[in-house]
């Protein structure tokens, strides 16, 4: 049968009933792709995998939280839907609630938001408010919002949001066959990984698997609260899906890095930038510079040691380069300018082969 959607898929592991209403883009069912290129380039003695979400509906891993989060205001009556957002959870909002028929409410950061994400927002009419401040100001005010006015909130503090996320980590182990000795991702604020440590726990209770992966998450040295142990006022980072000061999902966080012994750590825009380019360039994903944290984290660990010969490692990248395309422009070359003649195009051809 084609694939419904991640509510439908794993609906026995989700909080849904025959009454609630399903709003999808048929999201989920992303390609897990097996990093051979990277392995020799890097000559390193790991397997590696990337988990790309970015092949979702508006290209990020949000859409398989918020198919959940619309349905469940659906159920609910909701009419508006309410997020503060770096600029996933604003498209795939926007998104989700054209499909639902009801209002959407962003709340953006001036000038903190990639245009490709800012775009999708306006183009699936949401009602768009740029806050002359931060991420985690806007998400302040968002929750004051809702106390006030009969709006969902659909930020990953939304617990249903988490619920939807998890369904990630099934595909990973239904996919694979088997469960990764890790699981790296990148960590803004810090939903994903709860969630998807939420999933795996879930699926041994099941029995659907039996045992666990160990969590590893990565923030921007310019925004790692988590690694620094507290909020950080002024976060900086060129990726800017990860720019987060304050992590709405703080203690699911450290819960899950706890609980399956692993580690929270940092690394620099110079690491982010690397790997986005090795992503692309040897394995053909074009991710966006977030998602690279991932692998960058992968390959600082990998540097000191940090794993065995054969381990299994899933790398999550959240989201599609498409979103954030004026970073391209930073890591690669100019194209090379010619007459338009045929000896011209060989001369440059001649050097390239």
């Amino acid at each position: 049968m084609a694939w419904q959607g991640v509510i439908e898929e794993y609906r026995d592991f989700l909080p849904v009933s025959d009454k609630t209403p399903i709003v999808t883009l048929k999201e989920g069912n992303t390609p897990i792709l097996r990093a051979e290129n990277l392995k020799k380039k890097l000559g390193i003695n790991i397997e590696i995998y990337f988990k790309f979400d970015g092949a979702n509906p508006t290209g990020s891993f949000k859409d398989r939280g918020m198919t959940l989060a619309l349905s469940k205001a659906i159920e609910a009556g909701s009419k508006a839907v309410i997020c503060a957002s770096t600029g996933n959870t604003s498209a795939s909002a926007s998104a989700y609630a054209a499909k639902a028929g009801i209002k959407a409410i962003v709340l953006i950061p001036e000038g903190k938001i990639a245009l490709g994400k800012l775009a999708q927002a306006l183009v699936f009419g949401a009602h768009v408010i740029q806050v002359k401040g931060n991420f985690d100001q806007a998400l302040n005010i968002v929750k004051a919002i809702v106390e006030k006015y009969p709006i969902t909130l659909v930020n990953s503090i939304n617990p249903f949001r988490l619920e939807g996320q998890k369904s990630a980590s099934y595909e990973v182990c239904d996919q694979l066959g088997f469960v990764p000795h890790y699981h790296a991702l990148p960590v803004g604020n810090a939903g994903n990984i709860t969630a998807y440590w939420k999933g795996y726990k879930e699926y041994k209770k099941a029995e659907k698997i039996t045992s666990l992966p160990i969590m590893l998450g990565f923030q921007a040295a310019g925004a790692a609260p988590l690694v620094q142990g507290k909020p950080v006022e002024k976060p900086e980072t060129i990726a800017t899906a990860i720019r987060i000061g304050n992590p709405a999902s703080w203690k699911g966080a450290i819960g899950a890095r706890d609980e399956s012994g692993g580690r929270i750590d940092s690394v620099t825009d110079s690491e982010i930038l690397n790997a986005y380019s090795l992503i692309a360039s040897i394995e053909g994903i074009f991710c966006e510079p977030a998602s690279a944290a991932s692998l960058a984290g992968v390959i600082k660990l990998y540097k000191e040691n940090y794993f065995k010969n054969g381990d299994s490692v899933v790398c999550t990248l959240t989201g599609s380069g498409l979103k954030d395309p004026d970073i391209v422009f930073k890591v690669s070359k100019e194209p090379l300018k010619v007459k338009a003649e045929t000896q011209a195009v060989e001369k440059v051809i001649e050097g390239i082969i």
